[in-house]
């Protein structure tokens, strides 16, 4: 099976939006469950040491007592732990028409269901947030901290809720010399109320000094275990409701504290940051177990544009994007592989109507680090991203936007140029283009309002333009949807006159026509040279994603007359920790070898994330050879490196040898004798193995750099070996770069070179 990428998914089905959010309603309903049996349970066991009886008989005991109350086990059971705490006694409910004993008994149940809640969750930040949101917002407050009481007198903060994470990573430790409001909840073991906030020169947490805190102490079985400070957003009176009720609801963080088995994860200011964009945005986490994705934290706008953060925080990508997940996950693990940005114009990439979820617009997702990346968009296409991905279609010349929700379009002056229109004419909307566009062009002009319109995609097209002053302009035009959510606004993009590629602008002869002819299609090819080139000399993976291998590589272009050749090379970490080290060489020269080059060298990378042997990987690269266009021939020495014990499994198609220079000596390692890729179906190839140590430098090439018009390859071979021994110890850059340039190969052949060591 193929390995996972650190921030892959995995297989699995495509579930629909509907299965997702039954499952997210079952993990809810379960949580709820889990919540109802703690504290049933807790009443439970009171009843059965009260009555004297089997748990199974008070459980019976418990569910007619809610039967004769008419009301929920749950109320009930909430009764019974009051009682037992003394808030009320168990007897009888409260009689109807005692509406304040009835509001007494009603906060009482309350309150131990929130607290049977916050002592359920698996962890002390969400056990505050429970207690936050479910008991002390109504009594106004906004943050709630928890810390627990070490050994040596220090406070170590375990959770909290309703604070970031910058402010919270400053607190995260507090020293015995504590601030005083801290020392005397400790010392006194009363609770501290601070209506208008700490006396000058004592600093707490909250968004001033003067607002209003409370500290409480926090004790399991008589002994002190640490502290939760309650923050209000401003000065304010504390009264009896508040000081009665908070102690109660707090009490149980003494034992989420004292079950807690780590302290609380290092808090980075990253989730900080995001919070003050002012566009959406959300932070996801790995699974270092099962590479699972996780929305971790999402800002304001994000959860606006997502129905409210408790619908995506801390739930699966699969069910907070149920239609995105899979393209959000792949650029994830391309921008941990790469180590840069990753953008995508729209998610999903197609519309599927107006009923369907809002689109995630300019999407970037980059890495934080090595289990986490951040991804941020726009619910509403920014006309300055749109109209540089339409400029990016095209060497833009003019511009345009046609408002939809005003009926305005805007032109540049280069588009009334473009047009052959007066400056002060009225610019023609793109979709009532068609009466100035030539018949035959007519259905070209409406593919792209189709794209633009419907599928809400940028798309591209050439037509041509009559003009009122003489005959049609060829005229490319490159548009982009503008978006809110899924309505569509407008349309912005660029007009460009190319009409020089396709015609004269005055009456020319034959001749010059086909001159002109010949000189667009050489343009066309050199630009095509230009991207070959680029595409046959890969980057070399910086040091931090080759840990124990330094490597180095260089391309040499063929002579003058065929620019490209068939040669290539790659140097490619992969997701097992492995290095795929390749060299090739397509037969030929020119464009068609070239071309055939960068088909086998991307199958070869996509191959090797199988996690199968170089012998296999050859075999697979025989059969795309063999099915490729031109039915190219190519040798090949394909080699995956193992950091770990620094052995290199590596298979040869009928390439040259591989050179091994160790302590000044070096030697040729030979390969197995298996036929070169594209000559035969059904071949299996075979497999060397070579242990390296540190300090070695293996060397893989193709012929142009050893090969002579007049001699054979034999004695090309030796003196590379010669002049290897003669370099002496140097980085392996520099023995690339002198390599080259002492070279004896005078074909003027393409030439690639890899050379690499461990550490």
């Amino acid at each position: 099976m193929p390995a996972h990428g650190p921030f892959e998914g995995g297989g699995g089905q495509n579930h629909t939006p509907a299965v997702l959010q039954r499952l997210t309603a079952e993990n809810a309903a379960l949580r709820d469950d889990i919540t109802r049996r703690h504290l049933t349970d807790v009443a439970t066991g009171i009843l059965a040491a009260q009555l004297q009886t089997s748990p199974s008989e008070a459980a019976e005991h418990l569910a007619r007592l809610a039967r004769a109350a008419a009301s929920s086990p749950e109320d009930i059971a909430a009764d019974i732990v009051n009682g037992v705490a003394g808030s009320l006694t168990v007897s009888a409910p409260p009689a109807p028409d005692r509406e304040q004993g009835s509001t007494l008994w009603t906060d009482a149940r309350r309150l131990r269901q929130v607290t049977a809640a916050a002592e359920a969750e698996e962890s002390v930040s969400r056990g505050a947030a429970t207690l936050l949101e479910g008991g002390l917002r109504p009594l106004g407050v906004e943050a709630l901290w928890l810390w627990r009481q070490t050994e040596s007198g220090c406070l170590e903060l375990m959770g909290h809720a309703g604070a970031g994470a910058l402010e919270a990573s400053q607190w995260r430790w507090i020293p015995p010399a504590a601030p005083l409001p801290l020392r005397r909840a400790l010392t006194e073991g009363e609770p501290v109320w601070l209506p208008s906030g700490p006396a000058d020169g004592d600093v707490l947490p909250g968004p001033f000094a003067r607002a209003a805190r409370a500290v409480v102490p926090l004790r399991v079985r008589g002994s002190a275990v640490g502290l939760a400070l309650a923050v209000w957003p401003d000065s304010t009176e504390l009264d009896e409701q508040v000081r009665v009720a908070l102690p109660a609801l707090v009490e149980v963080a003494g034992r989420l504290l004292g079950a807690a088995a780590e302290p609380l994860a290092e808090l980075p200011a990253l989730d900080d940051l995001l919070d003050c964009l002012v566009g959406p945005a959300m932070t996801l986490h790995r699974d270092p177990g099962d590479y699972a994705l996780t929305v971790e934290h999402v800002n304001a706008q994000a959860a606006e544009a997502l129905g409210g953060a408790h619908r995506v925080a801390g739930r699966p990508i699969e069910v907070a994007f149920p239609l995105v997940h899979r393209d959000l996950s792949a650029m994830a693990r391309r921008a941990q592989y790469a180590g840069f940005l990753q953008r995508a114009a729209r998610l999903p990439a197609e519309h599927h109507g107006d009923e369907s979820p809002a689109p995630l617009l300019d999407v970037r997702v980059l890495p934080a680090g090595r289990d986490r990346a951040v991804v941020l968009w726009h619910t509403a296409s920014d006309r300055r991203t749109a109209v540089g991905r339409a400029v990016g279609r095209l060497q833009g010349l003019a511009l345009f936007e046609d408002d939809l929700t005003t009926g305005r379009t805007t032109w540049t002056e280069q588009t009334y140029a473009i047009f052959g229109m007066p400056r002060d004419a009225v610019p023609v909307p793109l979709p009532e283009l068609r009466s100035r566009v030539h018949p035959e062009d007519t259905d070209d002009l409406a593919e792209l309002l189709t794209d633009v319109m419907e599928r809400r995609k940028g798309a591209s097209a050439v037509v041509r333009v009559v003009r009122q002053d003489g005959g049609p302009r060829h005229v490319r035009i490159a548009a982009e949807p503008l978006l809110r959510e899924s309505t569509l606004t407008g349309i912005t993009g660029v007009y460009q006159d190319i009409s020089a590629e396709y015609h004269t602008e005055v009456a020319l002869t034959a001749t010059f026509d086909q001159l002109n002819a010949v000189r667009a299609q050489a343009v066309l090819r050199h630009r095509l040279v230009l991207q070959l080139q680029q595409a046959i000399v890969p980057e070399i993976p910086p040091p931090a994603l080759l840990p124990g291998l330094s490597a180095a590589a260089r391309y040499r272009p063929a002579a003058a007359e065929y620019r490209v050749g068939g040669d290539w090379y790659d140097i490619l970490p992969l997701p097992d920790g492995q290095v795929l080290v390749a060299v090739g060489d397509v037969a030929g020269h020119g464009i068609d070898s070239a071309t055939g080059m960068v088909a086998l060298r991307n199958a070869l990378r996509g191959l090797a994330f199988t996690g199968h042997p170089p012998g296999r990987l050859m075999d697979w690269l025989n059969e795309v050879t063999l099915h490729a266009p031109g039915h190219p021939t190519a040798t090949a020495v394909c080699a995956l490196y193992d950091p770990s014990d620094r052995v290199l499994h590596w298979a040869s198609a009928g390439h040259l040898p591989l050179l091994l220079v160790r302590e000044g000596r070096a030697r040729l390692l030979e390969p197995p004798h298996d036929i070169l890729l594209g000559a035969l179906p059904t071949t299996s190839y075979g497999e060397r193995t070579t242990r390296l140590v540190p300090g070695d430098t293996l060397l893989l090439f193709t012929d142009g750099l050893i090969e002579r018009r007049h001699d054979g390859l034999d004695k090309g071979l030796d003196a590379l070996r010669l002049t290897a021994e003669e370099l002496g110890p140097c980085s392996v850059e520099e023995q690339v770069d002198r390599l080259l340039r002492e070279a004896t190969g005078d074909t003027d052949d393409d030439t690639s070179l890899i050379a690499i060591r461990p550490s």
